[in-house]
């Protein structure tokens, strides 16, 4: 059985939804410290104005150091800036033109209505809805303790660490992701844009969107 060793994302990218895919088991981590502009509470979508990237606030200690930063299974989700409305206007206005967004509205507005805790407990919600509408059935587990960075060359050949190469600013080499190209509501302005949120995906291609994972 091999094991795909995740971060916790906000409506992931495509990259990070091939691994629930394609591997026979997935370990998200949640007990590794926060760090700012990850996926862990950000995701990234295309506009009429570029890629803008939309992030979940979480309550933490701006006076904290690295090394007492919060655990990510602790951070609790801010109310601050209203940014459900936010997150929720700049997706009608993004994808309202898409061909599967009305098909797909009434089963994600809710998450911009509801008041979650805790962000991990948001993100398996969300992992666990996007699942259900492409049609994904991972075998999912969280980590109990954290997991030392291990080095994919050496690691076990059952463990692929992705923690770190699915990243939102400094990505890593993947040689076994493809962002291959499909329809995308702004393309005849800005071209293709990979790996963009999962969302992208869904409002673009609906059903067949589990054939580009």
């Amino acid at each position: 059985m091999t094991t795909a060793l995740l971060q916790t994302t906000y409506f992931g990218p495509v990259q990070w939804y091939q691994k629930l895919y394609r591997y026979d088991h997935c370990l998200i981590e949640q007990c590794d410290s926060y760090q700012k502009q990850t996926y862990r509470n950000r995701c990234v979508i295309a506009t009429a104005n570029g890629l803008q990237a939309l992030t979940v606030p979480v309550e933490h200690n701006a006076q904290l150091s690295i090394v007492n930063c919060p655990l990510v299974k602790d951070l609790r989700i801010s109310d601050h800036n209203q940014w459900r409305r936010i997150h929720w206007n700049a997706l009608q206005s993004a994808y309202s033109e898409s061909p599967f967004f009305e098909y797909y509205v009434d089963d994600l507005r809710p998450f911009f209505e509801r008041k979650y805790d805790f962000l991990v407990d948001f993100n398996e919600e969300i992992r666990q809805k996007i699942c259900e509408l492409i049609d994904l059935h991972p075998k999912v587990e969280y980590t109990t303790e954290y997991q030392k960075p291990m080095a994919n060359s050496q690691s076990l050949a059952a463990i692929k660490d992705f923690r770190d190469i699915i990243h939102a600013k400094h990505p890593q080499p993947d040689p076994d992701f493809e962002a291959k190209p499909y329809w995308q509501v702004f393309q005849h302005r800005y071209g293709f844009q990979p790996n963009l949120s999962i969302l992208d995906l869904l409002f673009c291609m609906g059903p067949e969107s589990v054939f580009y994972l």
